[in-house]
């Protein structure tokens, strides 16, 4: 393939590769993400295994991923996507397979390690990698917006239908099931529609932007900073938001339907988000939506117990939980170019998953400590304080010789 065709893919290239972006990211998402909550009762059940140890699992998973984004990045940046994501998928359907046949802990934590490698090499970070260096400029954020929305609705899709493969069949046909749902639709389009591309060539336009400039420039830090107490706090609500909502005083059924608004509002937030960066850039885009978020939550425990009032927290927060995946690449990209890009975004990635896995289990500690109220407002300070380092990257640029 020649430089033109790898730089500037137009017309049906461009569209095609997104379109086996979007779905081959909500399979992953759903499979190797989503699915595991409705096997969490039956699986753990039938191993013997307490709920923690099995969440450990799953957490040992996202830390996993995020220790080799680094390495993912800069394969990426050196070799392209198709061979990394076309076996990035084979091991993720054969860790699924191998998850439906586990029998004791040290079995389902191998098989969640697997996971792990298979998920930094298939999901968002590596699809927004491959079009950042095939795009062109102009049409990167609606392609990332176009994975990004469909994506969204990987928990909708497979929540659901794993439980009831897992209530028909039994939660170790339902995983073999979706491992072949996974082959069969994720390899083959990373496969043919995920292009061989080179190495961006550098001109004097682009020169290189090794990973030591980067950490050398005082904005990333910021940026890092913003994201990892940010990505933490949306985990601590994740895990934690319907049992506080139950301590309010809502039935368990309705706590679940209110917490379920935040993967509803997600997608809107990501549409306001990509038609706002007309007028504003993104950084600041963001850091007003974690600013609202950061309010809305900190209100939720004095209107929360009045459905009305948890539903107006709850929409508001919403708008940002999925803000992010969006984000990070725009501003990236605004602050560093294209060159380089997997490296650069595998440096970002690292830390804010290794936050978003942990986070739950240091709210946790900090719920059984002091009540659920203080997690809130933690949460609450986390968000204002990533929409304020967010808003400091505008004033901090970088310098010329970066």
């Amino acid at each position: 393939m020649d430089s033109t065709a790898v730089t500037a893919p137009v017309g049906e290239r461009l569209r095609l590769l997104v379109a086996a972006l979007a779905i081959t990211t909500t399979v992953g998402y759903g499979v190797l993400s989503y699915a595991f909550s409705a096997l969490l009762g039956p699986m753990s059940r039938e191993l013997a295994v307490s709920t923690t140890t099995a969440v450990g699992a799953s957490t040992t998973a996202v830390l996993v991923s995020g220790l080799i984004s680094i390495p993912v990045g800069r394969r990426l940046d050196v070799r392209g996507g198709r061979g990394l994501m076309t076996t990035g998928s084979i091991l993720a359907a054969l860790a699924v397979l191998g998850w439906s046949q586990v029998q004791n802990t040290f079995q389902l934590y191998a098989v969640f390690v697997a996971i792990g490698v298979a998920s930094a090499m298939v999901l968002y970070p590596p699809a927004m990698a491959v079009v950042v260096a095939v795009a062109a400029p102009a049409r990167r954020t609606n392609s990332i917006l176009t994975i990004t929305l469909v994506g969204g609705l990987a928990s909708s899709i497979f929540i659901p239908l794993t439980g009831y493969l897992a209530q028909t069949f039994g939660w170790r046909t339902a995983l073999a099931v979706l491992a072949g749902i996974l082959a069969l639709i994720t390899i083959p389009l990373h496969l043919f529609a995920v292009p061989r591309q080179t190495p961006r060539p550098l001109t004097s336009a682009t020169p290189a932007k090794s990973p030591a400039r980067v950490l050398r420039d005082p904005g990333f830090w910021l940026l890092a900073g913003a994201f990892v107490v940010h990505s933490a706090a949306l985990a601590v609500i994740a895990v934690h938001l319907v049992l506080y909502l139950v301590t309010l005083g809502h039935p368990p059924a309705r706590a679940a339907s209110l917490a379920g608004l935040l993967g509803l509002l997600s997608v809107t937030g990501r549409l306001v988000t990509s038609v706002s960066v007309r007028w504003l850039p993104m950084a600041t885009i963001t850091s007003l939506i974690l600013f609202v978020q950061g309010i809305a939550i900190a209100l939720l425990p004095v209107v929360g117990r009045h459905v009305a009032g948890a539903v107006g927290c709850l929409v508001l927060f919403g708008l940002g939980f999925g803000v992010s995946s969006i984000a990070t690449p725009a501003i990236l990209l605004d602050r560093y170019g294209a060159t380089g890009f997997g490296t650069t975004a595998g440096m970002l990635g690292t830390p804010t998953t290794i936050a978003k896995a942990t986070g739950p289990l240091a709210g946790a500690g900090l719920a059984e400590a002091f009540g659920y109220r203080p997690l809130v407002l933690a949460v609450a300070v986390a968000c204002v304080v990533a929409a304020a380092g967010l808003a400091l990257t505008r004033r901090v640029r970088p310098r010329a010789t970066m």
